[in-house]
């Protein structure tokens, strides 16, 4: 099993997430209650090489004192201008058995819709999801390329394996198409309008 190379970070420095990324490293913070919580520092190469393959919220593998182990990708702090990761939480995995974990939903053909001159609004960017530790998806596809205005598109829409559940309510709707698109405030401001005009 190869992967990451930590090393403990010392917190009683002073700003040592901000020494930790002048030296090329990005700083974390595992939590866990088998080896406990512990401040971490790690390669950003290697960090974005790892999150590049397995996604944001995926499993890795990772080396501590010559120690291999798993660890769930809780969170990444990315900089808002340069796009970098600035920061990372993992969390412990105990066994091999099911987890519970959150994974980005990729849209497919959105582009086609610009030339029907319909738009795509997304409620949801995300679906947590169960499964082994090793069948975590980078992310879950849904094909909205055929849609037209008035397609609406649910959890149960997304297209996933037997070997993962979706642990949301699956009626509950994560995409619509429609010829404009709007925002709450102008939805509820057309209402006003509509109903001083009766």
């Amino acid at each position: 099993m190869s992967g990451l190379n930590i090393e403990k970070r010392d917190n009683s420095i002073i700003n040592s997430g901000k020494k930790c990324r002048h030296k090329g490293k990005v700083p974390g913070v595992f939590y866990g209650k088998e080896i406990g919580n512990f401040m971490f520092e790690v390669s950003e190469l290697e960090l974005n090489r790892e999150v590049s393959n397995i996604g944001e919220h995926g499993v890795l593998n990772f080396s501590l004192d010559n120690e291999e182990k798993k660890a769930l990708i809780k969170e990444v702090q990315r900089d808002p201008v340069t796009h970098k990761i600035i920061h990372i939480d993992l969390g412990e995995i105990k066994n091999q058995g099911e987890i519970e974990t959150e994974v980005p939903i990729q849209y497919i053909g959105e582009k086609r819709l610009i030339g029907k001159g319909v738009v795509l609004q997304k409620e949801k960017d995300s679906v947590k999801i169960s499964c082994k530790v090793d069948n975590v998806p980078k992310n879950i596809k849904i094909d909205i390329s055929k849609g037209i205005s008035g397609s609406v598109y649910r959890y149960s829409d997304l297209e996933v394996g037997n070997e993962i559940s979706i642990i949301e309510n699956i009626d509950s709707v994560i995409a619509s198409i429609s010829n404009e698109k709007k925002t709450v405030s102008q939805i509820n401001e057309l209402d006003v309008v509509n109903y001083s005009d009766k």
